[in-house]
């Protein structure tokens, strides 16, 4: 327990200060264009309405679907401005700061705009008669005395920010998310633990801080107010500090995976093989199952692992096929000629979908294949958030007649108790994962060739640095379905560290 939490605590300065990064910089931009746009709008109706409307309409957007979407916009954005020279990143801080910006908006624009209209007219008036321009009577009498009501407004957005940040993990952004996702995926109560209260007591600061700021504007003291300021930037400013890396004379190369325990093991096996080739590498997991393509595509990710069978379903748009080797030989074409990846080959195992039950619930079925579900009365199938939506799951759903069974979603980490404990009759599982065999489940045949062959193909983007594809070489063909097993039973049964079991593999 000791050793687990100082492993933990390590990680938290890099985590800590890539949420510093990724919330500050959106409320300080917030701020700075709420604020102009509340005054402005607090005496044109039609303008308050459009911006409160719109304002209120991105909050009901789910945070991390705002996030994702920042993704493509940029990509594409990228795509047109490349021409001109201009690089736009699809991945890490700007997705992330454009999200959180937006959502720091609605509150400070609504209490600028609250504070100024309840004002007492009397006031207003006495400037006026004194001669003073509506402009100096904004300036001068409302601004300060609304400033109180603005800077509750900031405290709630400086609040919801740290909050999001924790979601900046899956577009490639270092934050506290990073110890949530991933201690959810690997089963590590304890790395959840560290980023919640981390995220926690980061709010709790950030919000006394500005509380002390509103308290020395509303008593008028200056100093207080500033000196509160001041302690809050050294704060960002020292968090921050450790992200500046010195230049070294290593080539960079970022690796990426998605947010599932034998991505987290093959990340950490991929940036052995490229720190022993001389590299110096940056890490991004968590990212979303599309996001680690667009991130290959666009030349912000350099090597990472992705799924033939997920790739020709979702990328090329392709139904199932029990032919392994054109799946993967179409894909690779497809991937090399029009989006700049290259396949460097078959890690040699398959991580394919496949629907389990428990041992004697589907011997007391007679469950063998996945025709043999169309029978069952109540189906309950349990799989992870996004099966669902899949091309896959169509598939399976129409050709064995499953329109009917109940569809019950869960995060990836609980599937495996939820079929144990009876609260679904079959789940999604991974061919390669050590907890089929831990759980004593049964794979169900799948006779039609819904599910698509899913070899894991190490991909390399067009945009990496010579000599990432000649390091990773020795890996293609190198990892049997056993030896991944093992790997990831080590840290989802066992309770290892995904770089513990990245040294069981070559």
């Amino acid at each position: 327990m000791i050793e687990g939490l100082r492993e933990q605590l390590g990680l938290l300065p890099d985590a800590l200060a890539g949420h510093l990064v990724v919330t500050a910089i959106p409320l300080l931009v917030g701020v700075s264009l709420s604020v102009p746009l509340g005054l402005v709008a607090v005496r044109r109706p039609r303008l308050r309405t459009i911006a409160l409307g719109l304002a209120g309409v991105i909050q009901t957007v789910p945070g991390l679907a705002l996030l994702a979407l920042m993704v493509p916009v940029l990509s594409a954005l990228g795509d047109l401005l490349a021409p001109l020279g201009v690089h736009v990143p699809a991945l890490g801080v700007l997705p992330v700061g454009i999200a959180l910006t937006l959502y720091a908006v609605l509150p400070v624009l609504r209490n600028t705009i609250t504070g100024v209209q309840g004002m007492d007219p009397a006031l207003v008036e006495a400037g006026l008669a004194l001669g003073m321009t509506p402009g100096q009577v904004l300036r001068h009498v409302e601004l300060p005395l609304a400033a109180p009501v603005v800077l509750a407004g900031v405290r709630t957005a400086a609040v919801w920010v740290v909050g999001m940040g924790t979601l900046a993990t899956p577009v490639g952004a270092t934050s506290l998310g990073n110890y949530i996702f991933a201690g959810l995926q690997t089963r590590n109560p304890l790395a959840v633990l560290v980023g919640c209260l981390g995220a926690a007591g980061l709010a709790l600061v950030v919000d006394g801080a500005l509380a002390v700021v509103e308290h020395a504007v509303a008593r008028r003291r200056p100093r207080l107010a500033a000196g509160a300021l001041a302690t809050l930037g050294a704060l960002v400013l020292l968090g921050t500090a450790g992200r500046w890396r010195p230049a070294t004379g290593e080539p960079r190369v970022v690796v990426g995976g998605k947010p599932f325990t034998e991505q987290y093991v093959l990340t950490r096996l991929l940036e052995r093989h490229l720190h022993d080739a001389g590299f110096a590498v940056d890490r991004r997991d968590e990212l979303g199952s599309t996001v680690l393509l667009d991130g290959l595509i666009a030349g912000q990710i350099d090597a990472g692992v992705d799924y033939s069978g997920t790739l020709w379903a979702h990328h090329l748009g392709r139904e199932g096929s029990s032919d392994g080797e054109r799946v993967r030989s179409e894909v690779c074409a497809w991937l090399a000629e029009h989006d700049g990846v290259r396949c460097v080959g078959p890690l040699g195992f398959e991580n394919a979908y496949a629907l389990a039950a428990r041992r004697e619930v589907a011997e007391a079925h007679g469950w063998r294949t996945l025709a043999d579900l169309r029978s069952a009365s109540d189906l309950r199938i349990g799989a992870d958030v996004e099966f669902f939506q899949r091309p896959e799951w169509l598939a399976v759903r129409d050709g064995y007649g499953l329109a009917d069974a109940a569809q019950v979603t869960f995060d990836s980490t609980f599937l495996y108790d939820a079929v144990a404990r009876g609260d679904v009759d079959v789940i999604t599982a991974y061919t390669s994962d050590g907890r089929v065999a831990a759980y004593d489940l049964v794979t169900l045949e799948d006779p039609l060739g819904a599910l698509p062959p899913y070899d894991a193909l190490l991909l390399v983007s067009d945009r990496a640095p010579a000599g990432v594809e000649e390091a990773l070489r020795p890996l293609v063909d190198a990892i049997d379905v056993d030896a991944m097993r093992a790997a990831n039973r080590a840290v989802d049964v066992d309770g290892r560290t995904p770089a513990d079991a990245a040294r069981q593999l070559p």
